[in-house]
């Protein structure tokens, strides 16, 4: 260690010498330690503010296989379960809706923490559900919870979260949905093998486990700044900036870009008609953003991305695989890939972008869909068919969880302005829900009339139209602030640059996701 007089009137700093004589400034390592501690605290925020997405992932997971049971225990029909499968995605736009305002209201935290209560209430109600009315009351109030908790995750995560990182804290959401997902698959197959009147409702009240932590976090995350600055407690959002910015040099010009973005909101006293009134009017580029927000909502969904969880033991079914626990068995398979291919795209969304991955998943999407209902309408029902069924499944989800899962939240939360921010968001997790609950409450009924592999051709073709939707209406939205990312669509000219794509970059991005797919 040595110790140097700076000029400046004694002054002392201490200076480290290495092994090759190099000098290391003392100065420099608290500064990176700093740092790694904001790094580290806006992570335990994104991972608290997306423990309500392990209770939508876990209901969809569980769901697949309880209603196998329920169908035995409550005797329902068909149309009962497709109406008790859907229903959970077309009520929650109501969460979705209120969420909005509910959250520029009371706060982004604390309109997570209703969401919480609502769904673990409507867990509790199902779990022991004594028949078939009860089950859809405890459904509608999880629903509605489920609304309210998609809607303002993403919101909050991207509120707090770097410019640098905030594609990847902002994906922690659909991650904790997939493993949710998963977490439901080894429920199901853990107790199949208990009575059919019991089994479903404990894989049904496992669920509400995750409230614990959603308590402890409500002590251990902040507001968003930007939230409260639009409430004009500025000290305040400066103390959570301080924390969860690397440069400290860069949190009063964040703090000023932030008071800036909330001036019209400030100015108008954020009335809700006003808000209303430029969605349902909205200027050229507020229109482009409504487009892009929406649009990536509802392609997410309408490519059956839902169906294939909902009712993969279905699929398997019809590829010719028999009894309950093989079924079970072969969704932990999904389970899992889902859940690895999620974590890859966390690797790469803050270092590809977004748009290459978007060109990669729908891409990829379309071709599994293609070729699963190639197999399932001319393979039959041999061995062949049904591990080319599993392995078209297995990449389709793989190809979803790598790019449009996690990128359309990521995207919703960051392209609109903060005045509009809540409401918009939640019009874009309202087209998300009524996609995702036609898209269910349909697919025994369609697949009956075309049949399943009939039914994943016209998947495929909608994944196609998303492909060209990712190219003309996407930008690239990679390493910018939320306030540059809203004057990419102020201009006259679409969105386009900053998101053209190098093809030889996707051609990359499409082998790795090869290589990766036969590891998994």
């Amino acid at each position: 260690m040595a110790i140097q007089e700076n000029g400046n009137g004694g002054v002392m700093k201490y200076k480290r010498m290495n092994s090759d004589g190099m000098e290391e400034d003392a100065g420099a390592l608290c500064e990176e330690k700093r740092n790694e501690s904001s790094r580290k605290y806006v992570l335990v925020c994104a991972i608290f503010a997306s423990l309500n997405s392990v209770l939508l992932g876990y209901d969809v997971g569980v769901m697949s296989g309880a209603i196998i049971f329920i169908q035995q225990d409550l005797k329902i029909t068909e149309v009962q379960e497709e109406v008790l499968v859907g229903i959970l995605s077309i009520v929650s736009l109501l969460g979705s809706l209120a969420g909005g305002k509910m959250s520029d209201a009371i706060g982004r935290k604390w309109t997570m923490a209703f969401a919480a209560i609502l769904f673990q209430s409507g867990a509790l109600i199902m779990s022991l559900a004594p028949d078939f009315k009860v089950l859809m009351i405890g459904r509608v109030l999880a629903g509605i919870g489920i609304g309210f908790g998609i809607m303002i995750a993403p919101v909050y995560i991207a509120e707090i979260s770097p410019a640098v990182a905030r594609g990847s804290f902002t994906s922690f959401p659909e991650i904790f949905i997939n493993l949710g997902i998963l977490l439901g698959y080894v429920s199901n197959y853990v107790f199949s093998g208990l009575s059919p009147h019991i089994n479903w409702r404990i894989m049904l009240g496992v669920g509400i486990l995750p409230s614990v932590f959603i308590g402890i976090a409500l002590f251990v995350i902040p507001e968003s700044p930007r939230w409260l600055v639009m409430k004009n407690r500025i000290d305040e959002a400066k103390l959570v900036l301080l924390k969860t910015n690397e440069d400290a040099n860069e949190v009063e010009e964040r703090l000023a870009e932030i008071q800036q973005a909330a001036g019209h909101v400030n100015a108008e006293k954020y009335e809700e008609k006003a808000v209303w009134r430029e969605l349902l009017n909205p200027s050229p580029g507020v229109r482009r953003m409504l487009i892009t927000g929406c649009g990536i909502q509802c392609f997410q969904q309408v490519t059956g991305i839902d169906a294939t969880v909902y009712y993969s033991p279905t699929i398997f079914k019809d590829a010719g695989i028999k009894g309950n626990t093989q079924l079970l068995a072969a969704t932990v398979a999904v389970g899992f890939t889902k859940t690895i291919f999620i974590l890859i795209a966390i690797i790469l969304i803050d270092k590809v972008g977004r748009k290459p991955l978007l060109y990669v998943s729908t891409i990829g999407m379309t071709t599994c869909l293609f070729g699963l209902g190639f197999t399932l309408s001319l393979m039959g029902n041999g061995s062949v068919g049904i591990k080319l069924a599993i392995l078209c499944v297995c990449g389709n989800v793989a190809f979803f969880s790598v790019g449009i899962g996690p990128i359309c939240w990521v995207l919703t939360s960051e392209i609109f302005p903060l005045r509009l921010r809540a409401q918009a968001s939640a019009l874009g997790a309202v087209g998300s829900r009524v996609s995702s609950g036609v898209v269910a409450m349909s697919f025994l009924s369609i697949s009956r009339m075309i049949t399943v592999g009939g039914t994943f051709f016209v998947f495929a073709a909608i994944s196609a139209l998303s492909v060209a939707f990712v190219h003309n209406c996407v930008p690239e939205t990679k390493g910018k602030s939320l306030e540059e990312i809203e004057m990419l669509f102020q201009n006259d000219r679409p969105p386009q640059h900053g998101g053209a794509v190098e093809f030889e970059d996707v051609k990359h991005l499409m082998q790795t996701q090869r290589k990766g797919h036969i590891i998994s």
